[in-house]
């Protein structure tokens, strides 16, 4: 498996896959590993996931310099990345307890309460646009919980995956307890039949979280999925527009446009369409496209060249299908992954632009006559994961977020970020289950009633 420098086009490493063998070797470590680490206290884990936040702190650059890289992320973004890693590994490591602790239930029983032990072995299938953080807002809940990891990571990016498990070894994470598996798709259809493996988390593609669904529902194991999005920012009347434009800008450019929770399409009211639109552009020529080695550089490299391709296809037959090219659009001479920064308008149905997630720095935006109309528009999706509405009436605009928009986060005046604190996760052909907050520990262990008569 070769991981490629997606700015150069050179190879920087390649790994042996892994035999069926050496992998099913892996996994039955794994659990007998589990179960020793299962009747530790919490404070010895949280005392594991500390060293652990530790090494992401005091190795930042380097984890940036990795992902720079193997998948294009600017320098500064992979700082910050790592650094949110050794955030969630600090919250987990402080309020596992109270997020587990038993929970008493009054009953008509002498005795009656909720205990939630780990499930065993969880499989992580993850992708290559976070590779750090991606893992560790699962991986550092499930192993506070008490269960093992085992790590399936995208191909392009296993020197990171392999990075990661170094790190929580040097933490003191017993290393049968995390391991990476280097695997192509039909080893991982075994893995997830292994009997030794008890639930699979994946974040990726809603087509990935089909196959993955239907191939654990198959031997009846719990799942959580992380799905793509094409999350609709809504701009009415009354909104900032300077500092609209700007969050929308941010949000739409992050980690050069490869982000399921980026803004994907602007849905903007007549009375400030023109405004609005005029001052995105005005923001969006600002931005540096370049290396992610270079200071200065704002969006780097897509992740692959087929990546880059598929976009451009999307962008192409969303401007054969009447949508009008304000900026960028056009693949680039030069050598690398790169796609400009694009801004398409006359964007409605029928489009990639409107119906699909378009993975890379092309916005959409959107006119509509109303409030009414934005939130239909907004809605018009399969997808589920993220949602803004920005208003100067922010009673208003926390009413639709809260009761009228869908999507399992929706954010006011802001753009959609993860944060420890909070649930994370999306509906509809975003997938289901929560990640993150006291409510993504509890997605891999047993909630069992204890009852005494």
């Amino acid at each position: 498996m070769k991981s490629v420098n997606p700015a150069t086009g050179e190879i920087v490493e390649e790994y042996e896959q892994m035999e069926n063998t050496e992998i099913a070797g892996i996994i039955h470590k794994a659990s007998a590993a589990q179960k020793e680490w299962a009747v530790l206290s919490f404070e010895e884990r949280a005392g594991r996931l500390k060293k652990a936040a530790g090494i992401l702190n005091d190795r930042s650059s380097e984890y940036a310099e990795l992902m720079a890289l193997e998948m294009g992320k600017p320098l500064p973004q992979g700082v910050s990345e790592a650094e949110k890693c050794a955030w969630v590994c600090e919250y987990y490591a402080e309020n596992a307890r109270q997020f587990l602790s038993k929970e008493s239930i009054q009953t008509d029983a002498s005795s009656s309460y909720i205990t939630f032990n780990p499930l065993g072995t969880v499989l992580a299938i993850m992708p290559w646009n976070f590779p750090f953080w991606q893992l560790f807002r699962f991986g550092a809940p499930a192993l506070m919980a008490g269960n093992a990891v085992i790590l399936k990571h995208a191909s392009n990016v296993t020197g990171c995956a392999l990075a990661i498990e170094s790190l929580l070894h040097e933490a003191g994470i017993p290393e049968a307890l995390f391991r990476t598996v280097i695997a192509d798709n039909d080893q991982t259809q075994q893995i997830i039949k292994n009997e030794d493996i008890h639930a699979v988390t994946l974040t990726g593609s809603t087509r990935a979280g089909k196959a993955v669904a239907k191939q654990a529902g198959s031997v009846l194991k719990k799942t959580v999925l992380e799905l793509g999005g094409s999350d609709p920012y809504i701009v009415l009347e009354d909104a900032d527009l300077e500092r609209t434009a700007e969050t929308c800008v941010t949000s739409r450019l992050l980690n050069s446009g490869q982000s399921c929770i980026a803004a994907k399409r602007f849905i903007v009211t007549e009375p400030v369409y023109e405004e609005f639109t005029e001052r995105v552009l005005e923001k969006m020529k600002q931005k540096t496209v370049g290396s992610p080695f270079d200071a200065g550089t704002d969006v780097g490299p897509l992740a692959r060249l087929d990546l880059r391709d598929e976009l451009h296809r999307q962008v192409t037959e969303s401007i054969e299908n009447g949508a009008e090219v304000l900026m960028g659009g056009a693949l680039p001479k030069s050598e690398g992954a790169y796609y400009p920064v694009t801004v398409l308008a006359n964007v409605h149905r029928g489009m990639p632009a409107y119906e699909e997630e378009l993975f890379g720095p092309v916005a959409s935006v959107i006119r509509v006559m109303n409030e009414e109309e934005a939130i239909q528009v907004a809605n018009d999706t399969d997808f589920g994961l993220g949602a803004a509405i920005f208003s100067s009436d922010v009673e208003k605009a926390e009413s639709i977020a809260a009761t009228q928009l869908e999507a399992g986060c929706c954010f006011v005046n802001d753009f959609v970020k993860s944060d420890p604190r909070l649930p994370f996760g999306g509906i509809k052909q975003s997938g289901y289950g929560r990640e993150l907050s006291h409510v993504g520990i509890r997605e891999f262990v047993n909630i069992k009633t204890v009852y005494i008569a």
